[in-house]
């Protein structure tokens, strides 16, 4: 079972969710030093990110985006504040014209 699990329906497209879930996993990597991959599917697509202490996935369909993730023993006592993190910047990317905005 997830620490972490957000859910988001969106009115983009599988294309403009994709590019929002792609310059997510860019500012993750860059600012948290995530490691992320991606992978397209026909009808949906997976967002794999990991680090020391945390694992999760992004799914990316047409009208959601559903981030999970798991923490180990040292983030798993700061989960709220991780998830509201996440949420807030998800939800900047989600609301921005064409997807782009910076983080807080």
């Amino acid at each position: 079972m997830p620490d972490i699990h957000i859910e988001r329906n969106h009115a983009l497209g599988i294309a403009g969710a994709r590019e929002v879930a792609r310059q997510w996993m860019q500012q993750v990597e860059q600012d948290y030093g995530l490691e992320c991959t991606y992978t397209e599917g026909e009808t949906s697509d997976v967002a794999q990110f990991s680090r020391a202490g945390i694992d999760g996935t992004v799914e990316v369909t047409a009208n959601t985006l559903t981030l999970e993730a798991t923490l180990g023993f040292l983030f798993s006592s700061f989960s709220d504040q991780i998830e509201q993190k996440i949420a807030k910047n998800l939800d900047a990317l989600l609301d921005a014209p064409g997807g782009k905005s910076r983080f807080a």
